[in-house]
């Protein structure tokens, strides 16, 4: 069990580190390929995180990992309501908040890359 649990730890702390900018090329290239827009991107971002298409580039600029990224992030109230599995994990079980509010934003992409309404993916009505 303690090597479970390192190995968690270890997950968390690359997550952390990594940088927001590394990853959204990835994230438009994902929906892109899948006939979503750079715009329809940045408006699930911005309904999870707060951040607008400035805020975006200037994040991107500064190359702020994920851990000062949601530092800087308003997460919608909403964003709890994100389930289900994303990269082998069970969402709502991540135990580090970090990592989970990560996951979020991957399964908010992944839902447009899978051309999800964005009324859906942004959890709104009910």
């Amino acid at each position: 069990m303690k090597n479970v649990m390192e190995n968690m730890d270890k997950h968390d702390q690359r997550i952390a580190q990594m940088t927001f900018a590394s990853v959204y090329p990835h994230y438009v290239t994902k929906v892109e390929k899948k006939g979503r827009t750079k715009e329809e991107l940045h408006a699930v971002i911005q309904w999870l995180t707060g951040f607008d298409d400035a805020a975006l580039e200037k994040l991107i600029a500064e190359k702020v990992t994920f851990e000062t990224f949601f530092q800087r992030a308003t997460l919608h109230p909403n964003a709890t309501s994100i389930t289900g599995m994303i990269c082998g994990y069970r969402i709502e079980d991540i135990e580090n908040p970090l990592t989970q509010q990560v996951r979020y934003l991957d399964k908010v992409v992944d839902e447009l890359a899978k051309g999800r309404k964005l009324e859906k993916i942004m959890r709104t009505g009910s």
